[in-house]
């Protein structure tokens, strides 16, 4: 466990989590299924890149890159499956039918981080 990647997730998921209650309905909506995709496609993109930065710009070794990932994907883990079990409480804003590509966006997202620290290793070329 890295504790400074935990602190970073937990960061992440707070700050996350008051944006999607504030705007989170002009992400997620029910009738725009090619819109879904390319958050996913995106998301999973960008949190590959984030997690690769992290791990470059804190430079983790690479024996602790499976703890340093996992550090940062925890809060995600733990807590967003209490957000789509409960997610007409939680993101009022939202229509409750997206509570499921709410959970595959946290998926894909937690993957895109995964594959992040995976490429980690790869020197990025210039």
């Amino acid at each position: 466990m890295n504790q400074r990647f935990l602190i970073y997730g937990v960061v992440g998921w707070i700050v996350a989590t008051a944006a999607l209650r504030v705007g989170g309905q002009h992400l997620l909506r029910s009738s725009e299924w090619k819109g879904i995709l390319i958050l996913y496609l995106v998301s999973f993109i960008l949190m590959a890149s984030l997690a690769r930065r992290l791990l470059l710009t804190l430079q983790i070794s690479q024996e602790q890159v499976l703890g340093a990932v996992v550090s940062l994907l925890l809060p995600t883990l733990l807590l967003d499956p209490f957000s789509g079990a409960f997610f007409p409480a939680i993101f009022p804003n939202m229509a409750p039918e997206m509570a499921g590509a709410f959970g595959g966006w946290m998926l894909i997202s937690c993957a895109g981080a995964l594959v992040g620290g995976i490429i980690y290793g790869v020197k990025p070329t210039k």
